[in-house]
This record gives structure tokens, sequence and C-alpha cells, in this order.
């Protein structure tokens, strides 16, 4: 941690964060104003109106929450079945030569499931390689698309919030088509497009070539599954292992396809799935510096936004700034932490020999080195967007804590496009819930009185997350489908486990890479399993966020007094933060004791996993 050009990227980071908030919040609030006009009017409006016109639309006309709800909800079950259907049928689509030229077969139920699941619910886990699994069609069509849509939805989501904050006396919350729309049209892709256009000056590839076989210098040996004589696999003794044997190769394959185009879409829709297995730390994906340091920035600058567009809404924008103070203490705090942690290395390794003095260098990247590597799992935790350029599997115990630890604050921390904001808001308002009892008067917010119904919404919330997670967590740790999975034993095979159903429930997608969840035995437990828990993470928290909503937009003004809680300042900052880190420790706490807290000190006298 004593690198002067770390520190001065760290801090280049942060400068440019706070450049690009305030001209997109300003941009945000025209794209959420159903009548706002912004610089692509006369562009986008008139594709806008023919799309309220084909769809039946009347963009005049607003939705209460349930109704509200109920669009969200219809509109994520037919994309999902839309998904699924294109993955399983991939290789039985039209055009195969120039959408599929490596004639990949179509999916697994489960795996393609799984892969809808993750897609629609923007949380992108993939149980599968997408170089050699995935079609050019299924990429720019079932993903990419989905890339857009979810993160759409959960832009829409925390516009119907603040709504509901900044309205009173009122029965709607807006309209779910219009703000979908809108926030694709005047915002994601316009934003993606450009996007795309820098990554590819970077050397980010963008096209529809066959892939390339090239002849390596000298043969090298890979491991296959042994097969008998009819081609079938040969098993171990278990009936279940695959045989392996080697091989001797002399090519490699390169990947081609369109991939800019889904990185930049990934990247600033805080969705994270990768056109390739290595995701950003592949080089067609992240190859320069200056790339890996504009999709770190792109994954923050619309949470961010959000915080400046959720003050102008509500007319306070200390309050808005206060929420982003917030945020961007505990990114600060987990950037130090696991920079520290990398920074320190292996013990171990150190001693035999095999690792250098000034830090853990494996599962990452040279090209970016530790600091990048450490920042951008710290980001893409904070943000649910589980783009990775490093493998958090070879991370330190406590440098792999903190993303771990970052999901299970709900990824509130900037969090991702919406969901982030939304989540937020239900500590907010937890917040000053806790701090209506110690004075010991009705809390408000905003004007607005915090009660018993507020409350069961905002802790049902917090319970869907708490109990999906460890859920099911203790019951794959005690499952042989859930052990077969693993590639470590012990702490670390454990954190292997509950970071999968972390990442799953809060919609991020990053994993810790020792784990099969796509095992070639055929087994569906884990693609299954995982699959649902991204949908309960998705949905079973907006439908109350949304009821939230609903409730204090109906919700009367009353005027503010001597007692009124602040909710700007360093105080609402400290409690905010305070409670967001208090009610993750408390909850999850005793599972990291006995997962990264225990291998620490395992390491720390000798032992490793």
């Amino acid at each position: 941690m004593n690198s002067p050009n770390s520190w001065f990227q760290f801090a280049l980071f942060i400068a440019a964060l706070l450049l690009v908030t305030k001209p997109l919040g300003l941009y945000l609030v025209q794209v959420l104003d159903a009548n706002g006009r912004t610089w692509l009017d006369r562009v986008v409006r008139p594709f806008e109106r023919l799309t309220y016109r084909v769809c039946g639309i009347n963009p005049a006309s607003e939705q209460g929450w349930i109704g509200y709800a109920t669009a969200m909800l219809v509109f994520s079950l037919v994309s999902l079945v839309f998904t699924y259907v294109i993955l399983r049928f991939q290789d039985r689509l039209p055009l195969q030569a120039l959408l599929n030229p490596q004639g990949l077969p179509g999916l697994t139920p489960h795996l393609a499931f799984n892969t809808a699941a993750s897609f629609t619910t923007n949380t992108n886990w993939q149980s599968y390689s997408g170089e050699s699994t995935m079609s050019y069609f299924s990429q720019m069509v079932a993903l990419t698309i989905h890339n857009f849509m979810s993160a759409a939805v959960g832009i829409a989501i925390a516009a119907a919030l603040v709504r509901g904050i900044a309205r009173q006396t009122a029965k709607t919350i807006g309209n779910f088509w219009v703000d979908t729309i809108r926030v694709t049209y005047y915002l994601l892709l316009p934003l993606s497009f450009m996007f795309a256009l820098v990554l590819v000056s970077q050397g980010i590839i963008q096209n529809f070539k066959p892939y390339t076989v090239a002849k390596t210098y000298e043969p090298y040996t890979i491991q296959v599954p042994k097969t008998d004589k009819d081609g079938k696999p040969v098993l171990a003794a278990d009936g279940k292992t695959p045989v392996m044997v080697d091989q001797a190769v002399d090519t490699q394959t390169i990947v081609q396809g369109p991939v800019a185009s889904q990185i930049a879409i990934k990247m600033l829709g805080t969705n994270g799935g990768g056109y390739v297995n290595a995701n950003a730390a592949h080089p067609f994906e992240n190859p320069t510096p200056f790339s890996n340091f504009l999709q770190m920035l792109s994954i923050f600058a619309i949470p961010s936004a959000l915080t400046w567009y959720l003050g102008r809404t509500v007319k306070n924008q200390r309050h808005g700034w206060a929420v982003w103070g917030a945020m961007f203490a505990m990114f600060i705090a987990g950037s130090l932490v696991c920079w520290w942690a990398e920074a320190g290395g292996n013990p171990i390794h150190q001693h035999l020999g095999i690792a250098a003095a000034d830090g853990n260098m494996e599962g990452k990247e040279v090209r970016f080195g530790i600091f990048n590597s450490a920042l951008f799992a710290t980001i893409t935790t904070d943000a649910s967007c589980g783009a990775v350029n490093a493998m958090h599997d070879s991370f330190t115990p406590l440098g792999g804590l903190v993303p771990l630890f970052n999901i299970e604050t709900g990824e509130v921390i900037f969090g991702g496009v919406g969901a982030g904001l939304y989540g937020m808001l239900i500590f907010v308002v937890l917040a000053v819930f806790i701090a209506g009892l110690m004075v010991g008067r009705t809390p408000e917010y905003l004007g607005k009185k915090i009660e018993a119904y507020d409350v069961k919404l905002v802790m049902l919330v917090l319970m869907v997350l708490a109990a999906t997670i460890l859920g099911f967590t203790a019951w794959a740790s005690i499952s042989d489908w859930g052990l077969a999975g693993l590639n470590n034993a012990g702490p670390h095979g454990f954190s292997e486990i509950l970071y999968a159903f972390s990442s799953a429930v809060g919609n991020n997608g990053s994993a810790f890479a020792g784990l099969t969840a796509n095992p070639t035995d055929g087994n569906p437990h884990w693609d299954t399993t995982l699959g649902i828990a991204m949908l309960v993470g998705r949905f079973l928290m907006i439908v109350p966020i949304l009821a939230l909503a609903g409730n204090l937009a109906g919700k009367r003004l009353v005027p503010a007094s001597a007692g009124t809680f602040q909710t700007e300042g360093l105080t609402f900052v400290v409690l905010l933060v305070g409670t967001v880190v208090l009610v993750g420790a408390l909850t999850f706490l005793p599972a990291l004791a006995i997962g990264p807290i225990v291998e620490h000190f395992l390491m720390r006298a000798g032992t490793l996993f």
C-alpha cells in the first residue's frame, strides 16, 4: 500500500466519480420525468411515441403500486420464458452459419433455467463458459437485451420509490412501461453505444467471425474425460466423477464475436455477465489499464447519479448528498481493507518462497496488479455488478471477506442501477425509525411519519435477504449435491457456498471460482437452487418496496419541529452507516466466523485449504 501510483489512481477514480455524479443525476431527472425534455428528444422522441402506440401504452396514465408491481412481474416473467426458449433451442434457430458458426448445442433444462433467471434478475451469474456455450444469437438477443431490460427495471423501481417519498396524498407512483422505455431509450442505449465505441478503441473486439484456430509454437497438454469404445465417459469408482487423461494438442482456439456491445451495457447496467468465462480478466473484455479504469467508473456512474436524482426529486439536495456520503464512506473502508489484505499477501506462500513478500498475486492479472484487482473486486460487489478482473477465490481470507460482506449488506454501497438506491432507502427508513425510538417520538422521514406498516415492509425486505442466503447455504452445506460442487475443503469450501448464495440472492453474479455449479454429471441441484435464490432475491424484495412506495405516496406532509430528526449532515450519515453495518454484521457474522474469519486465523497458523 506504499505505492504512490496506486494512491494517485485511487484519488483519480474518486475525482472522476464526483465529476459525473451531478451532470448524470440532472439528466436522470429529465429522463425519469415522463414529460421531461432531453437533448436527445429530436432523435429519440419519435421512437418513444411509436413504441407507446404499438404497445398500446398511454404515457399520461399512471399506476398505483399494485398495478406497477403487476406490470413489472408480467414483463419479467415473459422475458424469462423468452430467454429460456432461446437458450434451449439455440442450435435450431435460423441463420446458424452467421449467428452460431461454432454449432453450439442448446442448453440443458436446468442450465437454461438458471441462466434465464440470472439475466432476468440482473444477477448474471454464469454456470457456464460463455465462449463454449452461447451462440452469437444467444449472446446478443437473449443476454444483451436482458442487460438493458433488467437494468431499466431496477432504475424504474428506484424512481417509483423516490416518487412515493416525494409525493403526498397521491394514489399513483408512475407508469412502469413509460419508466422502462424512457430509461432504455434515453439513458442506457445512448450511453452504451458511446461506451462501446470507446471500448473498441481500446482493443475490445466486435465482429461476427467464426472462432480463430491458431497453431501453437509447441504442443501442450490438457486433461480430457476418458471415453470407452462407444464414446461414453469412463467414471471413477464413485460412479460420478469422470476419469481424466492427458491429451497433447498443438492448436489454440481464439474467441471472436460481438464483445464490445455486451461489455458496455454489462458495466453500465451493473449486470456483470462476461462474454467469456474469464470475464474482465480476459484481454478481449478488458485489454488495457484505461479500459479497466473506465469499466470501474461505469459501474458506479448511474448508481452514484441516482443519489443526486433523489435529492433533486424530494427537494432536499443535502439529503441526496448525505445518502451518497454514507455509500462513499463504506466504499472507501471496504476498498482499503481489501487492498491491505491483498497487499499483505499469504505468509505461508511467502515463507515457502513461491510468492513475493509484497502481496498476493494469485488469481490476478499482472497488467492490473494488486491495487486495481482489489479496487475492482470492491466496486463490483458494492454495486451488484458481478464482473471480475481477478478471481475472488484466490484472494486472501480477509480480502475475500470484503466482497462477500459487500453483497450481504444488500449491495447498497452505491449498489446496482436502481437496486442500490432503493435498497439504501430501506436502511434510511430503518435508521429514521431507530432515531425516533431513541428520542421517544413517532419517527419522520422528509415530513412523513414512519408507522408500523412501513417498518413491517422494511423488515420483510431484510428478512427475505437473510433467510434465503442462510437457508440455502445451510442446506447445501449438509447435502451431497452441495458438497459435490466444492473444489476446496474446510472453511474455504464453506465460504464458496456462502458466497454463491449471497451472490445469487443479492443479484450480484460474481463467485468464488472454486465452486462447480453445473457439474459434468448433470446434477441439477446447484443450477436450480441458485436460480430460485435469484428470483427470490429480486422479486420478493421489489414487491414490498413498491408497497412501501405506495404507502408513502398517500401520506400527508407534517411540518418539521424541534424534535424532527434531520436526514442530512454527519449525524445522519453516521447513523445510516452504522445501521447498514450492524444489520449486516448481526445477521451474517456467525456464518462469516466459520468461513473467511476462521480461515484467516488458520492461515496465520500455517494451514491452507
